[in-house]
């Protein structure tokens, strides 16, 4: 089986794969801290709910944008894995596609991994957008190449900078409002943050959409796709496992 880790700022997401079936998958938070001896002790625990055993994987791919990460997970692979093969994403990794971006190393191993999960499930042109601690915007060109693409605050981190800042404001229950006109501070809050962030993603769409031609499809992945989602009227799929289906492809392909 494949064990295949996607680190992210704030959780990780782990994902083990039976050829391309997704068997289980897991959401932990990041500690850059964390030893190689702590994740095997975290994975042994959460495969063994499903009657698995670090004894199943024989192969590992990761990708991170936390550096410090790493090397612990390396050193987890080679201290608790019997894997036949280990992959760590990055630019340097032949992945089949041409990335246009200067420098190439500056792009995220999540969004190339989105890219070409998009891409291999979807078809292409595509725009992803990530709801991740930033958002993040991708465009895939109907040859499965990576374009570029645009990056905005995460949805939290902008509450967090306005809470921070604004002494009267206080944190509000995330959730989609009735009207987009606010009749109290919460609902004008709510009102902003999903109604005023779906305006602005429907927006960047429709930017990105006019530069790549071809009516690419609109794909949403990240924490919070599922609650922003809904109120886009561009964003046409959402898909929570992409980012770890993009690594099991690449993992596949470089057999």
């Amino acid at each position: 089986m494949l064990l295949a880790f996607d680190v992210g700022n704030t959780n990780i997401s782990i994902g083990l794969y039976n050829e391309a079936d997704l068997v289980a998958s897991w959401r932990v938070s990041t500690d850059p801290s964390r030893t190689e001896d702590e994740y095997a002790v975290l994975v042994h625990s959460l495969m063994a709910k499903p009657g698995l055993s670090l004894d199943d994987v024989n192969g590992f791919c990761m990708c991170s944008v936390v550096p410090a990460t790493i090397r612990p997970l390396k050193l987890f692979v080679e201290k608790h894995l019997s894997v036949k093969k280990t992959i760590v994403l990055g630019s340097d990794l032949d992945i089949g596609i041409t990335i246009h971006y200067d420098p190439p190393s500056d792009v995220g191993p999540d969004r190339l991994a989105n890219a070409i999960a998009a891409h291999g499930k979807y078809g292409g042109p595509a725009v992803i957008v990530d709801f991740g601690t930033a958002t993040t915007f991708d465009a895939i060109a109907e040859n499965g190449d990576y374009l570029g693409g645009a990056i905005i605050p995460g949805i939290e981190i902008s509450l967090q900078a306005l809470f921070t800042r604004a002494a009267r404001l206080q944190r509000v229950e995330f959730f989609p409002p009735e009207h987009a006109i606010g009749k109290s501070t919460a609902e004008s809050l709510r009102s902003g943050v999903m109604l005023g962030i779906a305006s602005q993603v429907d927006g960047m769409v429709a930017r990105f959409s006019a530069e790549i031609g071809g009516n690419p499809k609109v794909i949403a992945t990240g924490g919070l796709a599922d609650a922003v989602a809904p109120q886009c009227k561009t964003i046409e799929v959402v898909d929570q496992m992409l980012t770890l289906d993009g690594l099991r492809i690449i993992f596949d392909g470089s057999r």
